[in-house]
């Protein structure tokens, strides 16, 4: 007979491995009371003059879209929506994902949000995001000990 010691904790560090996992998914989610719902993916490149923004909305309408931009962050919501078609035989079948979604995307950098520039084209928002003065400027001073 082998004796075996109990690690209480390696229960935990699976759950925590699958949680991880589930979090490291390509498509970003977001729960809500629905279930889960999917959020546009994002991409971001931060140069020394501005922030440059791209978000995915493939299959929505501009007029469906609500985009705020404070200094710190870029707020995005909207709805997708679905053509309703009435057939009267068949099955359909759809893996496409309708309904209302939001985001808040944190900025690295303050911006001037005054004079964001946004351009929409083949279901891509491209946002640029020019940085505040104080931001471009900024020198950290750096001691050597």
């Amino acid at each position: 007979m082998t004796l075996v010691r109990l690690n209480p904790w390696q229960e935990f560090n699976a759950i925590q491995r699958q949680i991880n996992r589930l979090f490291d998914e390509d498509m970003p989610t977001t729960f809500s009371d629905k279930g889960l719902s999917r959020v546009p993916a994002a991409e971001l490149k931060e140069t020394e003059d501005a922030i440059h923004l791209l978000l995915e909305l493939p299959g929505i309408e501009v007029k469906d879209l609500d985009l705020q931009v404070t200094e710190k962050a870029v707020y995005l919501s909207g709805e997708r929506k679905s053509e309703a078609k009435s057939e009267d035989k068949g099955v359909i079948k759809s893996e496409f994902h309708y309904g209302k979604f939001q985001r808040v995307i944190p900025l690295p950098a303050r911006i001037q949000n005054t004079n964001v520039t946004a351009d929409y084209k083949d279901g891509i928002l491209n946002l640029t995001l020019p940085k505040a003065e104080e931001e471009k400027n900024k020198v950290v001073k750096v001691n050597l000990a």
